[in-house]
């Protein structure tokens, strides 16, 4: 039986639950498995997710206003933000935004009652790593948080300051601290997902990728969206980065296997940035 949250669903249980549906004691001294912040302005849809993250080992806060919530993620230290849209004081959305500029930045798990296509689009490509709609079953959400742990690294944007932080691929240039790119020195103006995905790319160059591997390393393994996204932002990426994006010659289809990016001619110093 799917467990809902909410909260005067009859079949709500404030006892969390294991994988299985069933219930478990609650130890939040246990070891921890990850730090989350939960911004959502639903004090009871609040707590039942912290009692079920607590439950499985994750040290938990909570903020039930946008200002609040936006304070704690860029002051606090946190791994992972489960981010409501409609709140006090600051849209999610708005939230969003500013945490996905940061390096290194919380994972952005959105959970909300806006279910337009739309709005959950403007989410991803702002910068969320996931999203449920509400009502959503605990159980899901749990796992979902467990899924985005296990991302890798670059799917995540999590990055370690001791790496080297600028990667180029011929005479494209990225920093990955800054979230900035050039091409040819020439600044590129990138939103969050683009410059994920220029940089999966960038970091694996003249590799072919079909759009299934593409959606598992930038977007993750836990999104359940389309495949046209990838076309969508290739497409974004073309114009910005190719003189015909009808003839690309940097990113490149390949007939009957996917995409690879083709380093451009190297005329720009890479110490340019």
């Amino acid at each position: 039986m799917v467990r809902s949250l909410w909260p005067n669903d009859p079949a709500r249980t404030d006892r969390p639950l294991d994988e299985n549906g069933a219930a478990t004691s609650h130890n939040p001294e246990s070891t921890c498995a990850g730090r989350v912040l939960i911004v959502e302005d639903d004090v009871d849809i609040a707590e039942v997710i912290r009692i079920h993250l607590e439950s499985a080992k994750y040290r938990v806060t909570v903020a039930n206003d946008g200002p609040t919530g936006l304070h704690r993620a860029l002051h606090d230290s946190v791994d992972l933000v489960v981010l409501d849209l409609n709140l006090p004081g600051i849209d999610g959305l708005d939230i969003c935004r500013r945490l996905a500029e940061r390096v290194p930045r919380p994972l952005i798990l959105v959970v909300t009652a806006r279910c337009a296509e739309g709005e959950r689009v403007a989410g991803l490509e702002l910068g969320a790593d996931d999203y449920l709609t509400k009502p959503f079953s605990i159980l899901e959400l749990v796992a979902r948080v467990r899924s985005l742990f296990r991302r890798p690294p670059l799917a995540a944007n999590v990055l370690d300051r001791d790496e080297v932080h600028i990667i180029g691929a011929g005479g494209l240039i990225l920093d990955r601290w800054e979230r900035c790119a050039r091409l040819h020195g020439a600044p590129i103006s990138l939103t969050a997902r683009e410059f994920d995905l220029l940089l999966w790319f960038v970091r694996h160059p003249n590799r072919v990728f079909s759009r299934t591997e593409l959606l598992d390393a930038v977007w993750g393994g836990s999104y359940d969206g389309f495949e046209h996204t990838v076309n969508s932002h290739l497409n974004r990426l073309r114009a910005k980065l190719e003189s015909d994006a009808g003839r690309p010659a940097i990113l490149v289809t390949v007939r009957g296997g996917g995409y690879k990016l083709v380093p451009p001619p190297d005329t720009t110093p890479q110490s340019i940035l």
